[in-house]
């Protein structure tokens, strides 16, 4: 991670632990803007950003199933992200993001009341938001999408889309139907994206083989060039930190 920039994380509370994945913050301190690549990781973001040449705003990352263009985090910048899992679009936004695929939105800037002194502490921003996210979430849950997104997520993918429908008490094709028209992918791409960033944490510490659901080091191989659009060493060398993700979990 670049010296200048401040990385910190959060894990959401037991009650939000099926709708939110983490709250985190990056704080470039420095005067000279960082370039990075950001690489897709299976989350929604929303983001509160300001810095000292640019007005605060509130962003909405959909998924993203490539390597993002190189991007930067501008000089003395701060950006807090709620990172949420895929459960959210329907029982926190109540709507679909499938036209966010590889996307950004820009929200109004008093979006769940959040205002830029939110970004003054990162700890009050976690509660303010845990206590919007709880109030707008649908009561009612469907058993069947609770069962298939423990599935997905407690195996990292790994599981195929037919056994995820046998053992969710879902079709397959009807599976396909509610993940196109919600998240604008397919359930088999979602699975190669998580599958993807449980990698990274491998990577990160240098395993350059497959330990995850590949079928052999080609595979793997194959799959980490298709997402990220690199080999899994040039990953690992992570040259002047560009992927900013990687950075993030090496330090951890």
């Amino acid at each position: 991670m670049h010296t200048d920039l401040a990385y910190k994380s959060k894990q959401p509370s037991k009650k939000l632990s099926a709708f939110v994945d983490s709250f985190w913050c990056m704080h470039n301190k420095s005067d000279e803007t960082i370039e990075t690549i950001g690489l897709p990781d299976g989350r929604i973001d929303l983001s509160l950003f300001q810095s000292e040449e640019d007005c605060f705003s509130i962003r909405l990352l959909g998924l993203g199933t490539h390597q993002y263009e190189k991007g930067k985090i501008p000089a003395r910048s701060k950006t807090f992200v709620i990172s949420f899992k895929l459960p959210a679009v329907e029982y926190v936004f109540q709507e679909s993001i499938a036209t966010l695929l590889n996307e950004v939105k820009r929200l109004e800037n008093d979006f769940w009341d959040f205002k830029a002194k939110d970004l003054e502490n990162f700890e009050l921003f976690c509660e303010k938001a845990s206590l919007k996210i709880e109030s707008l979430l649908v009561k009612e849950i469907d058993n069947r999408k609770q069962k298939l997104f423990n599935l997905i997520y407690e195996t990292n993918g790994a599981m195929t889309v037919n056994e995820l429908a046998e053992h969710s008490g879902w079709s397959s094709r009807q599976i396909n139907r509610y993940f196109n028209q919600y998240f604008g992918i397919s359930l088999k791409t979602f699975c190669s994206i998580l599958r993807f960033r449980a990698s990274l944490e491998h990577i990160a510490k240098g395993k350059l083989f497959p330990e995850e659901n590949f079928s052999d080091q080609t595979h793997f191989i194959k799959e980490v060039k298709k997402i990220s659009g690199s080999l899994p060493k040039e990953l690992f060398q992570n040259k002047n930190d560009r992927f900013i993700l990687l950075s993030a979990l090496s330090s951890k």
